[in-house]
């Protein structure tokens, strides 16, 4: 799998070690997150709901069945991919292939969840920053479109990855 993304420019955002797992710097100005929510959920198939997983408020991206094709590590909890957290906030959570999770991580534009560094959810269990301008929603879009296809079961995982629970 091929996958690049620039370098994210300046230091990483404060983030919280436990759960919930927030960012807590660097958020996205309320114009970027509306901006940012308003194209996330405007891929196809995706149903925007209440996250079954995060904190109130957030906003889940959810496949209806017959298009939830991904292998089980796609999804964080039923059909939901990704969900966005509330404007406080930004950030969003997502499930990504590894190499694209290396990738991101490499680059500056996101970190893996505490959860999946101690092994009780998959290690491609992702937090990705709050985009802070219109250039970091495209880039940000671009790693949620990946979430997306690896969810529909248009990108393979090639490692194996271990499920807990």
């Amino acid at each position: 799998m091929s996958f690049e993304l620039p370098s994210r420019s300046g230091p990483r955002p404060t983030t919280t070690d436990c759960a919930p797992h927030e960012q807590v710097s660097q958020n996205s100005p309320p114009e970027i997150h509306a901006e940012f929510k308003r194209r996330a959920f405007e891929l196809p198939f995706v149903e925007r709901r209440p996250s079954g997983i995060s904190v109130p408020g957030a906003e889940a991206l959810v496949l209806p069945h017959a298009h939830a094709c991904g292998p089980r590590e796609a999804f964080m909890i039923g059909r939901e991919f990704a969900h966005v957290h509330p404007g406080y906030d930004g950030s969003s959570h997502l499930m990504l292939p590894l190499p694209v999770v290396e990738e991101l991580i490499a680059k500056g534009w996101g970190e893996s969840h505490p959860m999946a560094r101690q092994g009780v959810i998959p290690a491609n269990a992702v937090m990705a920053f709050a985009p802070r301008d219109e250039a970091e929603i495209d880039v940000m879009l671009r790693v949620l479109h990946t979430s997306w296809g690896f969810a529909r079961g248009k990108l393979a995982n090639p490692a194996p990855i271990q499920i807990h629970g």
